[in-house]
């Protein structure tokens, strides 16, 4: 039995080093909602020696609230968001003799695109545009996924070790006082459960199925690195193998 663990790096939180040796794949921000060039060449190196597969992390243009704001852009300017993030964070990561395995929406366009089948069709065009062996990583129950494999895009069904889940598969909103799993036992259990059994408790106290090909772990709270020490120990007790879910081409 495996898992991919992936978590968002490059944001300029304080663990990025220390989140590599548990990880197997990393979410790299393209600096349109946080970080800079520093961080992110830090990232990619730091992934690039640790046999991490890299993967970028746009968002929409919304630095002032980390990427977590609702909008609404015409096709046109989305596109050009879009890609010039992908552009620029792929030309960083060849120069340091990488390449780009997935890409991972960050923030709000991740839970918009989960369910506005419009807004996960324009993306997956996109993508397709840029590169269409790029992996795209996505809420398992979500409309961007679903999306992408109506345009034979390969993909990445995405659970989350650290969030809460409504009866209908997706995520509780952060403004929703139960979203957040604070206790890393809780967490690991909810991981297990997700792995062994394809399944999820909601808040309502019902099973919903799910299967995931990653888990996401958060590493920008206070006490990320020793939530995410915890959940890698017990799956690892459980024999469970870390490891990337998918290479579009040898690093």
């Amino acid at each position: 039995m495996q898992i991919d663990l992936n978590a968002d790096l490059g944001e300029g939180a304080p663990y990025d080093r220390e989140l590599l040796a548990i990880i197997s794949s990393a979410n790299i921000s393209c600096g349109l909602h946080a970080g800079n060039a520093s961080t992110l060449a830090t990232a990619i190196r730091l992934s690039l020696a640790r046999g991490v597969c890299i993967g970028a992390h746009p968002s929409f243009p919304d630095r002032e609230h980390f990427g977590r704001r609702c909008m609404a852009l015409p096709f046109d300017s989305l596109r050009h968001h879009l890609l010039s993030q992908l552009h620029a964070l792929n030309k960083q990561v060849q120069a340091h003799g990488g390449s780009l395995q997935h890409i991972k929406p960050h923030g709000a366009l991740y839970n918009q695109a989960a369910t506005d089948a419009g807004l996960a069709q324009n993306i997956v065009r996109i993508v397709q545009e840029f590169d269409p062996q790029l992996c795209i990583v996505g809420l398992a129950s979500g409309k961007l996924l679903a999306a992408a494999r109506e345009r034979e895009m390969p993909v990445l069904q995405e659970a989350f070790a650290d969030r809460r889940y409504a009866p209908d598969g997706t995520l509780l909103p952060r403004s929703d006082p139960r979203a957040l799993i604070y206790d890393a036992q809780e967490a690991l259990e909810q991981c297990l459960q997700i792995i062994t059994r394809q399944c999820v408790n909601t808040v309502d106290g019902s099973l919903y199925p799910l299967h995931a090909d990653t888990l996401c772990l958060h590493g920008d709270s206070p006490a990320a690195l020793v939530f995410a020490q915890h959940l890698h120990a017990g799956l690892q007790a459980e024999g469970i193998e870390i490891r990337p879910a998918h290479r579009k081409k040898l690093v």
